[in-house]
């Protein structure tokens, strides 16, 4: 154990005393609750859907990071996950353990983090315990189900000094990170215009008759999975197909709001400089209808564009859909009116007063030419997209440093997306709903306000943290 000074101690080694480091941060010296620089992180995965199966494996790529539990309320799936992944020569043991209750883990696992694959409805609630628990945390996109509970988010980590990523792996890629900040510093001049895409909002779910639930759930796993929403019969279209529902998600599917939309909408952020605030302003410019994601013509021979891997994907994908534009304090227009068979899908298109920035993941084209083709261009991936995010956050948990994807920006980028599926839902075509960034609200829509959180089910409220 560390010596305790006396106060008569200090007195008496007088200015010697002065120069002792007498306050060294546990995490410092690799002791206490957080690792040292040479240690190797150990997490637990909660949620172990498809996403969570890219983020193992992108795991087992990245130097540094160890999983050595997993959880999900439906037990058979631990099981199924471990025999995939476990083992095979990249962690020490080749075991981990398995929960349905992800609080029981957080008891009795010594981990430094957790990443958060749940379903985005439970997404809020599972993080804020962890971070209760003392956890730093990785918290898949997007990263809550309402604007207000995603705020909850913000001041938990900040109150209790964790470390944050959110799931938004562009902003830890080179060539990404690089094009941005020729935007934010004036490669283009002063940027009037942002193209980017008229996504899909969630639908609707429909009563349906009870399904038979599959075999290996433990006791109550659906109450446990429903989490704050509504109590409904099991169905397998709720379990397997959430983030199609609005009560579960914001359109969490490829060309969905909060699906593809959180990646491009957070790239306008990041090339913007507005991670940390949000329009004034957000308009509808039609009516909402169930429409198919793009034009349904052939492009022209020759038309350049960093999305054409998305383009013949969207002809497949039909949802409720109606442009909205949004307009920043600096008067800056981010118009969100691009059909999915154009464009860069998981970007943005950059237009300012000397050019233009046509921005994707991993993917580049400028006007002029010349600036693409600058010597400092840090070029393609050469790791796997998501490890330079982990890595990211691995870092950021020794030097306690903030994230690229900090809660912070993952708020204002989810924040776009809600205030999309809002203003559809309000409905009022060609009126501006006037948005204060600070406080979060509409200053003229009541309606709107109404929409910025939702009842929860008793037992599934927010922790409260003091």
């Amino acid at each position: 154990m560390a010596r305790q000074w006396t106060r008569r101690e200090l007195i008496q080694a007088g200015g010697a005393a002065i120069a002792l480091p007498l306050l060294v941060p546990s995490h410092a010296l690799g002791l206490g609750a957080q690792p040292g620089a040479n240690d190797t992180v150990r997490v637990a995965i909660i949620g172990l859907g498809g996403r969570a199966r890219d983020i193992a494996g992108t795991c087992r790529a990245t130097p540094g990071i160890q999983i050595v539990a997993v959880c999900d309320a439906f037990y058979p799936r631990c099981g199924a996950f471990v025999k995939e992944f476990a083992g095979k020569g990249w962690d020490a043991a080749g075991k981990w353990a398995t929960y349905d209750d992800f609080r029981q883990m957080l008891d009795k696992e010594k981990l430094d983090g957790v990443m958060i694959e749940t379903t985005t409805h439970a997404r809020a609630w599972v993080t804020i315990h962890a971070m209760q628990a003392g956890k730093d945390v990785y918290i898949e996109k997007p990263m809550s189900l309402t604007i207000a509970e995603g705020r909850a988010m913000v001041r938990a980590a900040r109150k209790l000094g964790r470390v944050t990523q959110v799931g938004t792996q562009q902003r830890s890629m080179p060539i990404n990170n690089w094009a941005s900040d020729l935007v934010k510093n004036g490669a283009i001049g002063k940027v009037h215009t942002v193209q980017a895409h008229n996504f899909c909002s969630p639908d609707r779910w429909a009563p349906q008759p009870a399904q038979p639930m599959p075999q290996g759930g433990r006791g109550e796993w659906w109450d446990t999975w429903t989490n704050q929403t509504e109590m409904r019969p099991y169905h397998p279209q709720l379990h397997y197909g959430w983030a199609r529902w609005w009560d579960y998600d914001g359109g969490g599917l490829c060309f969905g709001v909060t699906g593809w939309g959180t990646h491009a909408y957070d790239q306008v952020n990041r090339g913007l400089g507005t991670d940390e605030t949000g329009p004034i302003e957000v308009l509808l410019e039609e009516a909402v209808k169930v429409m198919g994601t793009g034009r349904m013509v052939k492009k022209t021979v020759g038309e350049e564009s960093t999305g054409g891997e998305y383009h013949a994907m969207a002809r497949e994908i039909v949802g409720p859909r109606a442009k909205v534009t949004m307009t920043f304090a600096s008067g800056t227009k981010l118009n969100l009116h691009l059909d999915n068979d154009r464009g860069p899908v998981l970007g943005a298109i950059f237009i300012g007063e000397k050019g233009k920035i046509d921005l994707n993941r991993n993917r580049l084209l400028t006007n002029p030419k010349d600036i693409a083709l600058s010597k400092d261009n840090p070029g393609p991936n050469k790791k796997p997209e998501t490890q330079y995010h982990i890595e990211n956050w691995i870092e950021c948990i020794k030097t306690r440093k903030r994230c690229n994807a900090d809660i912070e920006y993952g708020q204002r980028s989810t924040t776009l997306c809600y205030l999309v599926n809002i203003v559809r839902e309000v409905g009022r075509v060609g009126e501006p709903l006037k948005w204060d960034p600070v406080a979060e609200r509409f200053t003229n829509s009541d309606e709107g306000n109404k929409l910025l959180d939702r009842p929860r089910r008793k037992g599934y409220e927010l922790p409260a943290v003091t």
